[in-house]
């Protein structure tokens, strides 16, 4: 691979760079003489981002009232996560393909828009069926709007902070966990699910308003196309990155999914304490985030392994902690912020991987995480139906999550990514 591949729309750290950027990240990191409103602009696109985890999943908290309200079984409601994770994985190539070459702050209200469509669509939708496309819909924005965002972002930061501009973005995501979704599941069970829907629109509306308001233009690279972006498919370093993140994310899904059982059955809390331990959970999602995106101007291959290993500790942990609950708070607590700062780190080597295809490679970071979450899912509901104790999820989940290091070691090398001081 080139030293300086060109075009290359996130620029890489210099060594200069680096040695200037000992510090841990904080919101004054991110703003800089040459543009002094960044910080404003990153969060205006970090809204679009807490909306879209508000969406994500507080649908999976109100799917009772839901089926309830359809008049179908639970488990013939439960599509409607998995036709929102199809959209994520269809739409997320195809969009970000077809916007390569239009400016990123044009983009991100465009894919932003058609996110408010979907959920106006599932506001109003009269069956189940209609109710299904319209989620298939919601999803289809979600990982082009990263994609963008975050490429948006790291342009308007500069090479030496793009990793916790990208953070910055990305943390959205983990504070729908810690507010978003707590409150609109409140109000849904309070005054009916569909609100669920209004609170996200309204909320994708001001993102819409601030991207428009408060980020200032970010043009595609010269050269950009859509036979560039798909050419950059041919990258092998593209798709081993893809299949790491894949594997790696999948074991926190392992035990994301029985978390709940897991609290009450296995450490005997009330399940009133619930909500209050998940929302801890994202508070540590959000800290993961933000740390792992300063960690990630350094060097993004050791934060992945980094993140990857003390996943894989944290939830080995969590089964043998399980049965007392102030010990599984903290194995939870590491691994809230282990796994969530795998996201930061895997965006900037994707978009590294394939550098004549930012948009679409960029893109494919939230179909590998939906992937994993399918696979987490699939893993640990095999497990559990084939008798196991709820505990097992979790270390099945370690030994993943040690696969994708592995995995990282053995396919991510080093050479191909110019670090600082190259």
């Amino acid at each position: 691979m080139p030293q300086n591949p060109a075009p290359h729309p996130i620029p890489r750290p210099h060594h200069g760079d680096a040695a200037r950027s000992p510090r841990p990240a904080s919101p004054a990191d991110l703003l800089s003489p040459r543009r002094v409103r960044l910080l404003p602009a990153i969060l205006a696109l970090a809204l679009g981002s807490f909306a879209i985890g508000t969406t994500e999943f507080t649908m999976m908290g109100l799917l009772p009232e839901a089926v309830t309200d359809l008049g179908v079984g639970l488990e013939t409601g439960g599509v409607l996560i998995s036709m929102y994770a199809l959209g994520v994985v269809v739409g997320a190539p195809v969009l970000a393909a077809a916007l390569a070459r239009m400016d990123r702050k044009l983009s991100s209200i465009l894919l932003m828009g058609l996110f408010v469509v979907g959920h106006l669509a599932s506001l109003l939708a009269p069956s189940l069926g209609a109710l299904m496309g319209a989620r298939f819909v919601s999803g289809v924005p979600h990982g082009a709007f990263f994609s963008a965002a975050a490429l948006a972002a790291a342009d308007l930061a500069g090479p030496a902070r793009r990793g916790q501009a990208i953070g910055w973005v990305m943390a959205g995501l983990s504070v729908a966990n810690v507010v978003g979704v707590p409150a609109a599941t409140a109000l849904g069970q309070a005054a009916g699910w569909r609100w669920m829907f209004v609170v996200v629109a309204a909320c994708a509306l001001g993102c819409i308003a601030a991207t428009a308001l408060l980020v200032p233009r970010v043009p595609a690279p010269a050269g950009a196309s859509v036979a560039a972006e798909i050419r950059g498919l041919a990258s092998g370093r593209l798709w081993a990155t893809v299949a790491i993140g894949v594997v790696g994310f999948a074991g926190m899904f392992c035990l994301y999914t029985y978390i709940a059982p897991l609290l009450t059955e296995v450490s005997g809390l009330h399940p009133r304490w619930v909500p209050a331990v998940l929302a801890l959970y994202g508070v540590g999602m959000v800290i993961g985030t933000l740390v792992s995106g300063a960690l990630t101007d350094r060097d993004p291959i050791r934060t992945l392994r980094w993140s990857f290993g003390v996943s894989a500790l944290g939830l080995l942990a969590v089964s043998l902690t399980a049965p007392w609950w102030p010990a599984l708070l903290v194995s939870l607590l590491v691994v809230a912020l282990s796994g969530s700062g795998i996201a930061p780190a895997l965006q900037v080597l994707l978009v590294d991987a394939a550098p004549t295809a930012p948009q679409l490679s960029g893109s494919l970071n939230h179909s590998a995480l939906n992937m994993a979450n399918a696979l987490g899912a699939w893993v640990g509901a095999a497990a559990v139906g084939a008798g196991a104790p709820l505990r097992m999820p979790s270390l099945i989940g370690a030994g993943i999550a040690l696969v994708g290091l592995l995995m990282s070691v053995a396919l991510l090398r080093r050479p191909a990514w110019v670090p600082p001081g190259a």
